[in-house]
């Protein structure tokens, strides 16, 4: 498993602790998805309610996979060892993704525009340059814009316990 993998699993297992107790449990997504779905300007009750509920599955796999205590709670070490298993994590990624980056696309064109990009990633809890970073990393359009396919993908590579040099990693790194 790659270091960059690791990084990037702890900054989310940090952001998601939404209630910052510590651990995961069904609040820190319901806030999380409060969050990211107020964020989502001009999307749809379709579309917030699809990423609500990617949310709610991303809860309900970890619980499954990792709570063996059924205490209601996922610590930092059961979280690695889930996200970073892309056999017992991959489709709940994959819902994920496309959830998000359906909120960022809410006039369906299949391009998702810095703003909203921004306003998501920020909602999320992601630091700005970052963001910009990341977004650049992306390799915009002349009009500012990326792909619903390459957002979707990047966040499927940023839980990928092999990948390397990606840009996600600009969501870890120091910005300059």
């Amino acid at each position: 498993m790659r270091t960059e993998a690791i990084d990037r699993v702890t900054l989310v297992f940090t952001l998601f602790d939404a209630n910052g107790n510590g651990h995961l449990d069904p609040e820190d997504f319901e806030l999380m998805a409060s969050r990211v779905t107020a964020a989502a300007e001009g999307s749809g009750e379709g579309a917030r309610a699809r990423m609500a509920a990617a949310f709610q599955r991303y809860w309900e796999t970890l619980e499954a996979e990792l709570d063996a205590d059924g205490d209601g709670r996922i610590t930092l070490e059961e979280y690695r060892a889930c996200v970073l298993a892309p056999e017992r994590f991959a489709g709940t990624v994959r819902e994920f993704a496309e959830a998000l980056a359906a909120l960022g696309d809410p006039d369906g064109d299949g391009a998702i525009e810095r703003p909203l990009f921004t306003a998501l990633m920020r909602a999320i809890g992601f630091a700005g340059p970052n963001i910009d970073a990341l977004f650049d990393a992306f390799g915009p359009d002349a009009e500012d814009r990326i792909a619903v396919a390459t957002w979707v993908a990047g966040i499927e590579d940023f839980y990928a316990p092999d990948k390397a040099g990606i840009p996600g990693d600009h969501l870890v790194s120091a910005v300059v």
